[in-house]
């Protein structure tokens, strides 16, 4: 989020959680990226904030409800108040339940690879619509493609991008393996380890894809325990998501930390990788 509205986002999680009854007194800013997370004291709330035209918050209230209720491994809506998105000067709010990190931080592979294997199969019980993972391989092409967007990426490592996107989307699909609803970035910082055990957050990227596209987003290990993987499928997703996650180091509005320099790293790794 563009630091002049961080303030403004504040005060509308302030507000959004006040108006339900809920005591704010103070905001903690937790993570700062496309969206903006804080803990609210001291009502202990954790308000994820968005602005209104860049969300899809109410797809997350909703899927988030049917996976928890499922039994599903996913962190909750706070029981306190009605599960709705809450509409701010211009953002929308969530507002869910506070887990106290349980040291370590750290998640056993077993334990990550069983919590996604848990996730999974609860998605794979529910009919929702969502976008195909391609989509989002379509948009990091559509990145790629815009220069105005991408002003520092120089023409070899733009081809290289474009390349590497558009061949493993295509050598990907031709495969015609079983797909099914997916978390679309069940990475470490979308697994929370609680009391409770490990908890996936973050479900606004859901998609449908082969299990093996989230798998690409986890470390190593976890792919290596988790049953029935396709092992070819699973290193062309990894090289897939490699580009895609590049390619979003490029973009002028990027705002991850050190986020250049990954994204130079990453155009190394890519181009010493087996292609084909």
């Amino acid at each position: 989020m563009q630091v002049s509205e961080v303030p403004r986002a504040v005060a509308a999680a302030m507000s959004a959680a006040s108006s339900v009854g809920l005591v704010v007194d103070d905001a903690i800013v937790l993570h700062d990226s496309n969206k903006l997370t804080l803990r609210l004291l001291p009502c202990d709330v954790l308000a994820r904030v968005a602005p209104v035209g860049n969300q899809v918050a109410q797809f997350e209230v909703d899927l988030a409800q049917r996976l928890v209720a499922s039994g599903c491994p996913v962190a909750a809506l706070d029981p306190r108040v009605e599960p709705r998105v809450h509409e701010r000067d211009g953002f929308v709010v969530t507002l869910w339940t506070y887990y106290e990190p349980v040291p370590p931080g750290e998640i056993a592979p077993a334990d990550y690879a069983d919590a996604l294997g848990q996730l999974h199969a609860g998605m794979r019980e529910l009919d929702v619509p969502a976008p195909h993972f391609t989509d989002r391989v379509e948009q990091a092409q559509q990145l790629v493609a815009n220069r105005e967007q991408t002003p520092a990426l120089g023409d070899a490592d733009r081809e290289l991008l474009d390349d590497t996107l558009r061949g493993l989307k295509r050598a990907i699909g031709e495969r015609g393996d079983a797909e099914q609803l997916l978390h679309g970035e069940p990475h470490p910082g979308n697994l929370i380890s609680t009391k409770n055990g490990p908890l996936f957050i973050d479900l606004e990227t859901c998609c449908r894809g082969p299990v093996e596209f989230d798998l690409a987003h986890a470390p190593e290990e976890i792919g290596a325990r988790y049953p029935g993987v396709d092992q070819e499928l699973l290193r062309d997703c990894r090289l897939l998501v490699l580009a895609m996650i590049t390619t979003w180091r490029w973009d002028r509005d990027d705002q991850l930390p050190n986020g250049r320099r990954l994204g130079t790293e990453w155009l190394r790794r890519i181009r010493a990788a087996p292609h084909g």
